[in-house]
């Protein structure tokens, strides 16, 4: 098959979206496939390089503004740049895909590429990666209403066969897009299980001066989504009982409530902020860390998976029937909180830091539980299959 994946995220850029995208490409080509990747123009990444066994291009894009919000958002549309939807098309006819994977219901590359599906008939899945969702009830009401009045036409217009996540998703697009069992697979996130099979890249206790007491690290872009609120507000009980403890989180920070939350609770001392890092580290914090605690806002997303794929205790918050056809059982081969539960997040870390027994157990069930529903291989296979069952349908129609 010849298949185009398609994401305004895309490496360098980092990301759970990204990583994934990229990632799956490269396995479609390992098996034989062709492979064209679309994305935006990222810092100064290549327009166009073959790498990974497939190609990838990036179109001119302009960057969404940073406006001072909350909200902000390291963003970029290529359908503002002119002449982007004739690059799009010359480069999908000269392709000719037998079909097409979309990543991101509400980003343009995803509809001027669904576009060009639609018109020819040619099958698409839509992975959906970001709920549209805010605790903030202005935020959250504009998120509403986009949805409402943009990505949901668009997307009804496009008729895509959707790729869910885990049950948060499957509720939200049930409510916002009128999905069903239907026009949806739920296909669980992959992650890249090679990328932790190599050498570690640094010592990272040694490179932020953390010492041998307890670290937690918490990997991943700080947004509102992940706020990394719970976690502060746990602080000052964790520290209590362990005096020593540091946090470590590393990502971009466009939501910044959590730090002024740090300094008003007396713990900002103990928190330690990196920005992003290259996908090659990854492995490096995680080793690095006592216990690893992300998505605690509702949600377990790739950086909490490759967590527990790497060895280290990890904490989420979702319900043990969060993925459809994988058995979670909390406190055996998951570990997990209500939303935004800062005690709850306390008691947590505090009986894993009593007990390393306990957490080394725990993480290495939830290392065997990863790495045997949500490994790279197995994801990509899923997918494949759906493709080419798809294909075939295509084709009969045509």
């Amino acid at each position: 098959m010849r298949i185009a994946v398609v994401n305004n995220f895309f490496p360098p850029r980092v990301g759970g979206s990204a990583h994934m995208a990229a990632s799956l490409a490269e396995q479609y080509a390992a098996r034989g496939h062709e492979v064209l990747a679309i994305t935006a123009a990222y810092a100064d990444a290549p327009a166009d390089e073959t790498k990974d066994g497939y190609r990838v291009v990036r179109l001119p894009a302009v960057k969404m503004p940073q406006l001072g919000l909350s909200i902000d958002f390291d963003m970029s549309f290529a359908s503002l740049r002119p002449g982007n939807w004739r690059r799009l098309r010359a480069l999908l006819d000269e392709f000719k895909p037998d079909a097409i994977h979309l990543h991101g219901q509400f980003f343009d590359l995803s509809w001027l590429a669904g576009r060009y599906a639609r018109r020819h008939k040619l099958p698409m899945l839509l992975t959906i990666h970001t709920l549209l969702i805010s605790d903030n009830k202005l935020y959250g009401g504009v998120f509403r209403f986009l949805d409402t009045v943009l990505v949901n036409p668009i997307l009804r217009y496009l008729k895509p066969r959707y790729v869910i996540l885990d049950k948060l998703g499957v509720d939200y697009c049930v409510e916002r897009y009128g999905t069903s069992d239907d026009n949806s697979d739920y296909f669980p996130i992959a992650v890249d299980t090679g990328n932790f099979e190599k050498p570690l890249t640094k010592d990272v206790r040694a490179e932020h001066d953390l010492g041998d007491g307890p670290v937690i690290v918490s990997l991943g872009h700080v947004i509102p989504l992940r706020n990394r609120l719970p976690l502060v507000e746990a602080l000052p009980s964790i520290l209590d009982k362990h005096p020593g403890v540091k946090v470590v989180v590393v990502g971009r920070v466009y939501h910044d409530v959590f730090l002024k939350r740090a300094e008003e609770l007396g713990v900002a001392d103990a928190i330690i902020v990196t920005g992003a890092v290259p996908k090659a580290d990854v492995p490096a914090y995680f080793a690095a860390a006592d216990i690893v605690t992300h998505d605690l806002n509702g949600g377990c997303g790739t950086a909490s998976l490759e967590a527990m794929l790497s060895g280290t205790a990890t904490i989420a918050s979702v319900t043990e029937d969060n993925y459809p056809g994988i058995e979670l059982r909390n406190g055996e081969n998951i570990l997990l909180v209500r939303p935004d539960d800062s005690e709850a997040v306390a008691n947590t870390v505090i009986e894993l830091l009593d007990d390393p027994e306990k957490r080394a157990l725990v993480a290495q069930r939830e290392s065997a539980m990863v790495r045997a529903n949500f490994g790279l291989d197995v994801v990509a296979e899923e997918h494949l299959r759906t493709f080419e069952k798809l294909v075939t349908e295509a084709d009969v129609l045509r």
